[in-house]
């Protein structure tokens, strides 16, 4: 069997003394996994960095083997995303929440994301807003999309600010106020429509960042890692403590925030 794609790699690992099995994301194969050999030579080691992306070409008898990759490169971010510990911890988390999907199974909404994403982590506030979104679309692909378009209780898309823990569904200010503190934060650039505030230019700010950060951890708490049995991916928390870095004023980090697990 044969076929062909492109895809961006996610791991790598050795494989005997020259070779190595690659994992990849790709958009119509999904989440696949192949044999490189060579893998360790001067030429292909610079290819075999999670981050880039290749032209590729799987190989084997039955569909379900292994299998052998040829790998040709495509677009070799790998160096520049190492040179920043946001770069290096965004790869990662990228990879790792991407490892939540099954095997060979195609997310192409997923994997123009995290193409999004990968092409974007250098600066820290866009780099944020769109892992939070890629998170939301994670949730979704995994069946636990939440509902952020108008108000549970009373359809409106307007003045949208929380979120029930419940049932994943947008509240609005008034709606929601008698329980406030049980409700989630929503942060305004996942509003349908812009909140009213006294000063837009704070909706990109850490206040919010962290508020969507919380909102995703919970979720992907609740739904995927939690029943799984998996630990939250140290990486994320690695990714969230670098954006909060390059914010203004950043004050003591919340390892709450970082879904830890702690």
């Amino acid at each position: 069997m044969e076929w062909q794609d492109e895809g961006v790699i996610l791991g790598v690992r050795r494989h005997g003394e020259t070779s190595a099995i690659v994992e990849v994301m790709t958009p119509a194969r999904g989440r696949h996994l192949g044999l490189v050999r060579g893998a360790r030579s001067s030429r292909m080691a610079p290819v075999l960095q999670p981050g880039n992306s290749v032209q590729l070409v799987w190989r084997a008898r039955l569909e379900d083997h292994l299998g052998n990759f040829t790998l040709e490169a495509d677009t070799q971010r790998a160096a520049r995303l190492m040179e920043t510990s946001l770069g290096l911890y965004g790869v990662q988390t990228i990879a790792s929440h991407l490892r939540l999907l099954p095997e060979r199974d195609p997310h192409v909404r997923l994997y123009q994301a995290a193409l999004v994403v990968l092409e974007n982590l250098g600066e820290a506030e866009i780099a944020a807003r769109l892992m939070i979104r890629f998170e939301l679309a994670l949730l979704d692909e995994l069946g636990f999309g939440l509902d952020l378009t108008r108000c549970a209780a009373t359809g409106t898309q307007v003045n949208l600010v929380y979120v029930s823990p419940r049932t994943g569904k947008a509240v609005s200010a008034e709606a929601g106020a008698p329980w406030a503190p049980k409700l989630l934060a929503l942060p305004s650039f996942l509003a349908p429509t812009p909140v009213d505030q006294a000063d837009p230019d704070q909706t990109l700010l850490r206040s919010s960042i962290a508020d969507g950060f919380a909102l995703t951890s919970y979720f992907l708490q609740r739904n995927v890692l939690g029943p799984r049995a998996i630990r939250p991916p140290d990486e994320r928390a690695g990714f969230l403590k670098a954006v909060l870095r390059e914010l203004p004023n950043p004050p003591q980090y919340d390892d709450n925030l970082a879904m830890t697990g702690d």
